[in-house]
């Protein structure tokens, strides 16, 4: 669970008929104001854990991405269903990133609790969010840019909430984010393919 970093941001609704262009828009055009020639490495965090269905946006995002490093080189996807990035290991992912990568774009996923009118809706950020603290954890923030999920209403007994958000929202949420990443990055890296061809 997250709080965010960072007030410049764009929102979706996931039940919008338009979220998965809406999103694969609005990351593209992050991802071409902010990953520029000073980073090499794009690292897509997936936060969160596949114990509890509220957190488990992440590993599930991370699941549906990791076909992406074959199509792309320098991009690499951490958290999935089988290894996933949580509280107890974060630290030791943070570390183990900034050490192995060349110059590393973060792109941090997790989801968060909030308000009942915003459960279903999907935010990039720039700048970095700090996992956990929607639950009081202290961990570390991460991310030059981030994208969150609202899965469910904050500001009470947030571990019994978590437990008993439905799946369909998280699946929902995290086949909206995998398939703005898919869409996103094919135009990205097929622009950049052609600025190297003409220059």
């Amino acid at each position: 669970m997250t709080i965010l970093l960072n007030t410049e941001k764009s929102s979706v609704d996931s039940n919008s008929p338009f979220a998965r262009s809406m999103l694969s828009d609005i990351i593209y055009n992050y991802m071409e104001k902010y990953y520029n020639d000073a980073y090499e490495d794009i690292i897509i965090l997936c936060v969160g854990t596949d114990r509890s269905t509220g957190d488990s946006l992440g590993p599930l995002t991370g699941y549906k991405l990791t076909h992406l490093p074959r199509l792309y080189p320098n991009v690499y996807v951490l958290g999935t269903l089988d290894d996933p990035v949580h509280a107890k290991n974060l630290v030791e992912k943070i570390n183990h990133i900034y050490s192995i990568y060349n110059n590393p774009f973060v792109i941090a996923i997790d989801a968060c609790l909030g308000r009942l009118e915003r459960v279903g809706y999907i935010t990039v950020a720039k700048g970095a969010l700090k996992p956990g603290a929607g639950v009081n954890k202290d961990l570390p923030h991460i991310g030059d840019i981030h994208i969150t999920g609202v899965v469910n209403l904050g500001g009470f007994m947030e571990y019994i909430i978590l437990q008993n958000t439905r799946l369909s929202t998280i699946m929902r949420m995290a086949d909206i984010i995998s398939a703005g990443f898919i869409t996103s990055f094919w135009k990205l890296f097929k622009e950049k393919e052609y600025e190297s061809l003409n220059n």
